[in-house]
């Protein structure tokens, strides 16, 4: 094949340079100048120093509150004042001017354990990247915790300060952690009456030098969501009557906060604790003494994780660390209940947070990256594509809002029975549904990327390892499921009556706009069925009952997001957008539950069945 060259803009052979001097008064030497001329100004389309003429345009964030059109008509419906859409903006822009750095920047220079210093002594200090100090100037300074404790704007606090947030999170290296963490803490010192007073202040301040972040250690070595049966660490009464705590902490994140929260088992003047959740107590430590040594507190290592690489996350060794009680003897489990509600809510507007993102860096995309002759956005599969990935993150939000309202109209005395036992129902729901969205919505964004989806230096690997997390922090998606069961039967059925009730008001309210009839006629069908099941729940065996927990979960959500959606459409100011996503979210099996249950799923053995297949070929033990 020829060699090509540019020349003045048009793509010449040298074959045809030659046959064009052939058949005039061109000398060779002139051809050399030409060549030399042509060098001189351009480079040969794969030469060493060049690497051809296109390069793919990178997606850019900007201002991520301005280009939410549903994050603003929520806020502007909801709490439609001035000063609090100026604040986002102001706040919004900061996130994608200097946070968005920071957080790469923790991502790629992650926590190191120091456990010895220069001379052999002992010092197990994490040191975090200058960033991750910064995140935690800027998370104190717009108060990202202070703002749902100083209730400026009554009962939609929390849907301010989560508004900030879900703007804040996906820029953030994940310090969400040690906030989420840190709001659960004020919450329970809150809810106690405020044993810890001066504790609180500091971690709902918005004085960087002042603010205190906390950790959560409750997972030990049998782990998991099981502490009950899996905390194993015992406190000693001390003559002062403080405490110190020995046992094995097996799962920390945020291991360089200030204070941490912990469960025990307390003693007796013979050594023996109560077994069970009975026997469990809450206690409170700084994690650091005045000298800067840590408390009676070894860090064995830092663990390595698939994703959330940024957070320093170790096993520690409690050897005499001293702690103060803050519930009443046996009653740490009860007393925690409140910092989960504010974890899984934290959870849940991440998860809408991560979703928001790749929904927005990949039309952005589209409107850059052309293939075979146009630009991806005039591809119509691809668009269908973008437009359910659109329309997961919409449900997502609203719910996630949905639970942040419910809990500032408690916080602040205001909400009724209903609302209570929804706030109790619906964040187990809203966790466990919207973490398994976020796994799927992110992993499709990345796919429209492309190959460059994959490539580490993009940033783009990072969201997807982040958001597995998702589903597995707080408790994981089958755990919370039965934890909606206990809702269920610890109210006696209540918390379902309040579900059942608020979302027929949603649809009967919708029922002014014509254009959503499809997607009424679709959700009160699976309001129907999903009465019809649990209307026969305790005629069921408690094992099969446990069985459907899973997508009687997954029914409760997705028949609530789409009242929330078709209630939305109705709002005065609504878009076509608006109605339209009520209808694609309703296109869907709403009630999963019924469908499987019709299908024997729920059935002993069809479950049997299922261990059957799993463990098909292995030899039993």
């Amino acid at each position: 094949m020829a060699l090509r060259v540019c020349y003045r803009g048009q793509r010449l052979s040298l074959h045809m340079l030659s046959r064009s001097v052939s058949h005039s008064s061109v000398s060779v030497e002139s051809l050399s100048e030409l060549e030399t001329h042509t060098h001189a100004h351009t480079h040969p389309l794969f030469s060493r120093s060049a690497i051809g003429t296109f390069f793919q345009e990178q997606p850019l964030l900007t201002n991520p509150f301005t280009q939410d059109a549903l994050l603003q008509a929520y806020l502007r419906r909801h709490i439609p004042v001035q000063e609090l859409e100026v604040d986002l903006q102001q706040f919004s822009e900061c996130v994608f001017s200097e946070v968005e750095a920071l957080g790469r920047e923790c991502e790629l220079h992650p926590p190191v354990l120091q456990r010895y210093d220069a001379w052999g002594r002992r010092v197990d200090r994490i040191i975090t990247c200058g960033a991750w100090g910064r995140l935690r100037a800027l998370a104190a300074q717009h108060g990202l915790v202070a703002a749902g404790y100083e209730r400026t704007y009554g009962d939609w606090s929390r849907v301010y300060q989560m508004s900030k947030m879900y703007l804040f999170a996906p820029s953030a290296g994940l310090y969400t952690c040690p906030l989420a963490m840190t709001d659960g803490a004020a919450k329970v010192i809150e809810s106690l009456g405020m044993p810890a007073r001066e504790a609180f202040d500091r971690l709902t301040s918005r004085d960087e030098s002042r603010f205190w972040t906390s950790g959560q250690w409750m997972t030990e070595r049998r782990g998991g969501s099981d502490v009950s049966g899996g905390t194993e660490t015992v406190a000693r009464r001390q003559q002062d009557g403080g405490f110190k705590l020995y046992g094995f902490k097996w799962f920390t994140s945020a291991t360089d906060a200030d204070m941490t929260l912990t469960l025990a088992r307390i003693t007796d003047e013979h050594g023996h604790t109560t077994p069970g959740t009975r026997g469990l107590s809450l206690f409170m430590a700084q994690v650091w003494s005045p000298d800067g040594s840590t408390n009676g507190v070894e860090v064995q290592r830092l663990k390595e994780k698939l994703g959330t690489r940024q957070v320093p996350t170790a096993e520690l060794l409690l050897d005499g660390m001293n702690a103060r009680l803050l519930s009443e003897e046996g009653r740490g489990v009860a007393s925690i209940a409140n910092m989960l509600t504010i974890t899984r809510i934290y959870n849940t507007v991440c998860a809408a947070a991560a979703m928001r993102r790749i929904t927005h860096l990949s039309r952005e995309y589209a409107c850059k990256r052309s293939v075979f002759g146009k630009l991806l956005k005039d591809h119509r599969l691809h668009m269908q594509t973008l437009c359910r990935m659109e329309v997961e993150s919409r449900a997502a939000f609203l719910l996630s809002m949905e639970v942040c309202r419910l809990l500032g109209r408690e916080e602040c005395g205001s909400a009724n029975e209903r609302e209570s036992l929804l706030l109790r129902l619906l964040t187990p729901v809203a966790k466990l549904y919207t973490a398994k969205q976020a796994v799927c919505v992110v992993s499709e964004g990345l796919e429209s990327f492309g190959g460059q989806g994959y490539m580490e230096d993009t940033g783009l690997p990072s969201m997807l390892r982040d958001a597995q997390v998702l589903s597995i922090w707080e408790g994981t998606t089958n755990v919370l499921s039965l934890d909606v069961l206990r809702s269920i039967g610890k109210s006696s059925g209540s918390v379902l009556q309040a579900f059942f009730i608020d979302v027929r008001e949603r649809l009967l309210a919708a029922e002014v706009c014509p254009a959503l009839r499809p997607a009424l006629s679709s959700l009160g069908t699976a309001l129907s069925a999903l009465l019809r099941f649990t209307e026969t729940a305790e005629s069921r065996p408690a094992e099969t009952l446990e069985l459907s927990a899973r997508d009687l979960s997954y029914s409760l959500a997705r028949i609530y997001m789409g009242a929330l959606l078709v209630d939305h459409a109705t709002w005065k100011h609504a878009t076509q957008t608006d109605v339209y996503t009520a209808l694609r979210w309703c296109d869907q099996d709403l009630c999963p539950v019924v469908s499987r249950d019709a299908a024997g799923c729920f059935e002993l053995q069809m479950a049997e069945m299922d261990t059957q297949l799993v463990y098909d070929g292995l030899k039993p033990r």
